[in-house]
């Protein structure tokens, strides 16, 4: 797998049963890009490991006072010099793909994953964990994952070493082999502690992340209330306590990376005066001293990649896991059987709601929170878990006599689409928003026309520091926080409306817009709409008068069908609810509780 070639058609299906599991399962994938990272990890390390002997050759051809051999000795460090640059360029190329693409296919599997659970996500998960996810712990899997190969060149390296000291010379060669396991395993007592540490970090890094991204979301509203100091305390407090377990975590790995220094440097002055002795004695030549420190000096380096991999296998574990908690996650819908996409009337059994093929259909509900829910079940998006486990499910939203939960997700987001009371925009140019997937029977400039954005176009084209740029072509900030709510709201729609779906539910979408505003967009919606199905969740009179029929949900049901005008004559609760008569609001407060 090459950088170029992402992203993945297909990133796969992960192993989430654990996050060791999934850190398996990626190697896997990645067996190839391994292996290559392993081979010029061989070519660099071994190159390196061949010096102490070109030194001790060296060495030797000069106190024998051979020219001959000391060109040798020569000619050999210079293509040693070689190899060692080829393949550290190399194995830093390959280990880097390796943690890029092991990086881009978990992004790649989050995302498939948000697309698939939508609005379910944030409520099983909370939002900073989502971001910790999608950004530091996917830098931290990658790092696992790039780090293994260099790990595994370097094990292989010490036992080469190892095994040439004790067969070049046993006499010094074997205490090497002997200490080199110790040293390699010296950390594994402090790892424990460390990887605790590590995980407290983390976890009040994460609760740090969800307080800023709370209260970033909630910024206004603080404003609106004088909280901002109060919040601004809360996290000082929160980033305190990350960076004093950050220092408490340090200071765990600094004594981990003394222990790797510290018993090394015991072995090279055991080295120097046994073999000092040895030689002086007359046992053994001054280059096999040479090159016999030469190689124990120089396993240093490969003995750092057991402290990198410990610390990166520490570091990415708890990072899969939190990635396995979210990919692990599901709808908990039945296996889609249909792939073509159906048409007719939309039909929800559990609360008997009915909007006919075609005609615009208003639905009434006193609770807001439950007009959410039913609007997210007409669109066949799934409902969190009950409490209670064992209570049956309820039954799939019905189109065309098909039910959603049947129809694969493709085929069920072109079906149904459903724009919320809370729609977001992202930062882009206002063609970039509108750039959506869409029948192509709708053009942007009639969608803008129907939502009533004549204004936002033209405080779009005032805001561009280019006069002449065409107001499509104007950046709108994250979320859209430049424009009004008004303004929000009615971008979203004309977006709604330029995707032209066959079943259009609109939740609340004309709330912040005055009643002026309102009607012409009702009225433009309907327009716009003809000969198809649209459901609007509102409690406007100036909305529920165009609508063709109004339905009224009160209790989890429709307890009464009928237009507006013949509603408001003849159900007293439709006429408290669209009217906001103080006493009905306060009994049906009551009769909720």
């Amino acid at each position: 797998m090459h950088i170029r070639d992402l992203p993945y058609s297909d990133p796969g299906d992960p192993d989430v049963r654990s996050g060791p599991r999934l850190l398996l399962w990626l190697g896997r994938n990645q067996i190839r890009g391994q292996l290559k990272s392993l081979f010029w990890g061989l070519v660099h390390q071994c190159s390196i490991a061949g010096y102490p002997l070109t030194v001790g050759l060296a060495v030797q051809a000069v106190v024998d006072r051979s020219g001959g051999r000391l060109a040798l000795a020569g000619a050999l460090t210079a293509l040693l010099g070689v190899l060692t640059a080829v393949g550290d360029a190399m194995l830093h190329r390959s280990a880097v793909t390796n943690w890029i693409t092991a990086a881009a296919r978990i992004q790649q599997l989050l995302s498939r994953k948000t697309a698939e659970l939508g609005s379910l996500l944030t409520r099983r998960v909370a939002a900073g964990e989502v971001v910790a996810v999608s950004t530091g712990d996917v830098e931290k899997i990658g790092w696992f994952v790039e780090a293994l190969s260099r790990f595994l060149a370097a094990a292989t390296v010490l036992v080469v070493i190892s095994v040439g000291l004790a067969l070049y010379l046993p006499s010094l060669g074997v205490l090497v082999a002997i200490a080199m396991p110790f040293l390699a395993l010296s950390v594994l007592p402090l790892l424990p502690r460390a990887t605790r540490r590590a995980d407290v970090q983390r976890e009040k890094g994460g609760r740090a992340t969800e307080l800023a991204s709370d209260t970033v979301a909630g910024l206004r509203v603080l404003r609106g209330i004088g909280g901002e100091e109060l919040f601004l305390d809360r996290y000082r407090r929160a980033s305190q306590e990350v960076r004093e377990a950050a220092v408490h975590s340090a200071r765990m790995w600094s004594l981990i990376s003394a222990v790797q220094v510290l018993l090394p440097g015991l072995l090279l002055l055991a080295l120097v005066v046994y073999g000092a002795s040895l030689a002086r004695d007359g046992r053994i030549e001054v280059g096999q001293l040479v090159t016999v420190y030469s190689a124990a000096t120089l396993t240093l380096f490969p003995l750092r990649h057991f402290e990198e991999i410990a610390m990166a296998y520490s570091f990415s574990r708890p990072s899969a896991q939190r990635a396995v908690r979210v990919l692990s996650l599901s709808r908990n819908t039945r296996p889609a059987t249909v792939g073509t996409v159906p048409s007719g009337d939309l039909y929800d059994p559990l609360t008997g709601l009915l909007a006919p093929q075609g005609r615009f259909t208003a639905v009434v509900c006193g609770d807001p929170d439950e007009a959410g829910r039913l609007a997210e079940r007409l669109g066949g998006h799934a409902q969190p878990e009950a409490p209670d486990t064992d209570a049956p499910e309820p039954p799939s939203v019905l189109l065309g006599g098909v039910p959603l939960d049947e129809l694969e997700p493709d085929a069920a987001r072109t079906a149904v689409l459903v724009q919320d009371k809370d729609p977001v925009l992202l930062s882009g140019t206002l063609r970039e928003l509108l750039d959506v997937p869409s029948s192509g029977q709708v053009a942007a400039a009639a969608a803008l026309s129907a939502a009533q954005c004549d204004d936002v176009l033209a405080a779009l084209a005032q805001a561009s520091p280019e006069p002449d740029r065409e107001p499509l072509d104007t950046r709108i900030t994250e979320r859209g926080r430049s424009l009004s709510g008004g303004q929000r709201q009615r971008l979203a729609l004309a977006r709604s409306l330029l995707t032209d779906p066959d079943t259009l539910v609109l939740d609340e979408p004309t709330s912040a817009v005055d009643s002026h505003t309102e009607a012409r967009v009702a009225a433009g919606v309907k327009a716009l709409r003809t000969d198809r199905t649209t459901v609007v969740f509102s409690s406007s009179p100036l909305l529920l008068d165009l609508a063709d029929r109004v339905a009224l949900v009160h209790g989890g049901t429709v307890v009464a069908v009928g237009t507006h005008r013949e509603l408001m004559r003849t159900e007293d609760r439709y006429r408290a609810v669209v009217t906001r008569e103080p006493e009905a609001a306060h009994q049906e407060v009551e009769e909720r509780a």
